[in-house]
């Protein structure tokens, strides 16, 4: 199984002509914590997360409905391809303070957006599968 196969089954992503206020939007949506931007071709050029909503936004008292997402989203990102396994990713993603990871094409494509819960949920997944035969 790949790192694309934990992803959720819809990417989450805005152009970079969004604002602020379509990726919160997009966020809330799709129940996830961030959302990958990408360019007309599909290619990721920034993420924009909860945490960029608190320091970039809350704090500053800005306009959501205002703001590009270029000048709130986080770059240079972190990203992983489908050839990345679980734990290469859990690795990167606790070393460096992330909780999403995109998982791009080796053009820098989107593929699909990783999140830390969606690792913990196959580990326990597997630890469940584990115990059942185990007690059976």
């Amino acid at each position: 199984m790949t790192v694309l196969n934990l992803c959720d089954e819809i990417p989450a992503s805005v152009p970079l002509s969004a604002t602020a206020a379509d990726a919160i939007r997009q966020m809330l949506d799709l129940r996830v914590g961030a959302v990958a931007v990408v360019d007309d071709h599909g290619v990721v050029v920034g993420i924009f997360t909860e945490r960029d909503v608190l320091q970039k936004l809350a704090l500053e008292a800005r306009d959501p409905a205002t703001i590009s997402i270029r000048d709130v989203m986080t770059v240079p990102v972190i990203m992983a391809t489908k050839e990345t396994t679980a734990q290469e990713a859990l690795s990167v993603m606790v070393e460096e303070h992330h909780r999403h990871l995109p998982i791009v094409e080796e053009d820098g494509r989107l593929l699909g957006v990783l999140s830390i819960r969606n690792l913990l949920q196959d580990r326990i997944d597997d630890l469940t599968a584990q115990l059942a035969v185990h007690h059976a």
